[in-house]
């Protein structure tokens, strides 16, 4: 355990595509990371909280166990350990939207695949054998597993498998090694994963703060701030338009009786043919502005 018991911690991949992503975030969140004597943990300075840079495969056991509150960690490699650990503690706090792949069923090009039924019998390499054999259960398929730490993609040139099921983002490594992608087995994202342990008030209240600066943080991933002005026989319409907002300001423009300036925060993607559709609803003057913070 740490010897700052009276700070949080949180678990964050070492080296790979999420660990940049993970201190973004945490960047993003106002937290001030000075680096650490070592490249095993680092201080946050202007917040109780202390980071652990550590392999993507042990952020859930430091977190189940209890040796750090909270961690960052792909879905792909939450779900194979919750899999093996069923009685394991923790709990899924939010899906952070970044990191996103998929975990596919793929061979070598020119190889027959119609559905799962074409695995029987098969040889499958992986990294997440746990994963794969509840796939090929739900398919009532039966397969052999071949367990692979690494380079899976190298199996069926090596005569090792038939088939491969692997970490697909964007699709570079597949076609470099002459192997096709023919089925999803499970898509994934960046999850943050807290302890299920109690903790004393002070903690308590810190994680709340951090939780809610980075509830805010995501908020404003794709969140936009709109403005425009309407009159009042097109508001119901102009409102139905605005992509993923709840309900707007309506304020009367001074010196313009009927004349509504309308302000909303939407919280999906505003794109080009959303300001056409408000436009030809009525609405003049449009501006879109980003939102840098957003308590929630």
């Amino acid at each position: 355990m740490f010897a700052d018991t009276d700070r949080l911690h949180i678990a964050i991949q070492k080296n790979g595509r999420l660990a940049d992503y993970s201190r973004d975030l945490l960047r993003d969140a106002g937290m001030r990371v000075v680096k650490g004597v070592n490249d095993l943990a680092a201080r946050v300075e202007n917040f109780p909280l202390d980071l652990l840079f550590v392999r993507d495969d042990d952020i859930p056991t430091f977190v189940a166990d209890g040796v750090c509150d909270f961690g960052i960690v792909g879905g792909n490699v939450l779900e194979e350990f919750a899999l093996g650990t069923p009685d394991a503690k923790f709990e899924i706090v939010s899906r952070l939207g970044f990191g996103r792949c998929t975990l596919k069923i793929a061979g070598k090009d020119g190889v027959e695949y119609a559905s799962p039924a074409s695995l029987s019998g098969k040889r499958i390499a992986t990294s997440y054998p746990l994963i794969v054999n509840r796939f090929l259960a739900d398919a009532g398929v039966e397969s052999s597993i071949v367990t692979m730490n690494g380079a899976v993609e190298l199996a069926p040139r090596l005569g090792i498998a038939d088939f491969i099921c692997d970490i697909v983002s964007t699709g570079a490594t597949l076609d470099a090694n002459g192997l096709v992608a023919f089925d999803t087995v499970y898509e994934s994202e960046a999850v943050l994963v807290r302890a299920q342990r109690p903790v004393d008030a002070a903690k308590a209240a810190a994680a709340e703060q951090m939780l809610g600066r980075l509830e805010g943080v995501l908020a404003t991933k794709e969140a936009k701030y709109i403005m425009l002005n309407a009159g009042s026989e097109n508001l119901p319409a102009i409102t139905a338009l605005l992509p993923g907002a709840g309900a707007p300001t309506v304020l009367p423009l001074h010196g313009r009786p009927g004349q509504f300036a309308v302000h909303a925060v939407c919280q999906e993607s505003v794109f080009w043919e959303t300001l056409q559709k408000l436009k030809a609803a009525g609405a003049s003057a449009i501006l879109v502005v980003p939102i840098e913070k957003m308590m929630m």
